[in-house]
């Protein structure tokens, strides 16, 4: 799985026109998910992103997790993250997972992120054409992939 996190002032999913949701300050994730996704993955994935401490403390530093901030999290599929750029200038999605083995996982990512934060999130819709918005805080963005643990 691959992840780009970003800390938020304010994130939106809109399909079709309709807001399907909308955060306030918190993380948007932007998700990806490849065939050799598993469990494992989702559990170290999920503590990795309700875990890191990049808000601010009283003190302006970054030291408090979501959780300690109340915040919300909206998680968004996005194949695109699993993009191959060595040859020429098209992507290639082929590290992507299709549908029947993605989505079962985006699934089970959406419930163990409401597990670990201890609340409902919000999401986009699996395959649909999403229009993302958001208000990057800080900025602040950060990548994960569970095949590099770094």
């Amino acid at each position: 799985m691959r992840a780009v996190i970003q800390r938020v002032s304010s994130a939106s999913v809109t399909i079709n026109e309709q807001v399907r949701s909308a955060i306030g300050p918190g993380l948007l994730v932007l998700l990806g998910i490849e065939d050799a996704d598993t469990e494992e993955d989702i559990a170290w994935l999920s503590g990795k992103i309700t875990g890191l401490r990049i808000f601010d403390d009283e003190n302006g530093v970054m030291n408090l997790d979501i959780k300690q901030t109340g915040g919300d999290i909206l998680l968004v599929s996005q194949f695109t993250l699993h993009a191959a750029t060595k040859k020429g200038n098209r992507p290639s999605y082929i590290r992507a997972s299709k549908p029947p083995i993605a989505i079962p996982l985006y699934e089970k990512m959406i419930l163990r992120l409401q597990e670990d934060l201890g609340k409902p999130i919000g999401t986009g819709e699996f395959g649909a054409d999403m229009k993302v918005a958001l208000l990057n805080n800080g900025p602040v963005t950060i990548w994960i992939d569970t095949k590099n643990r770094e």
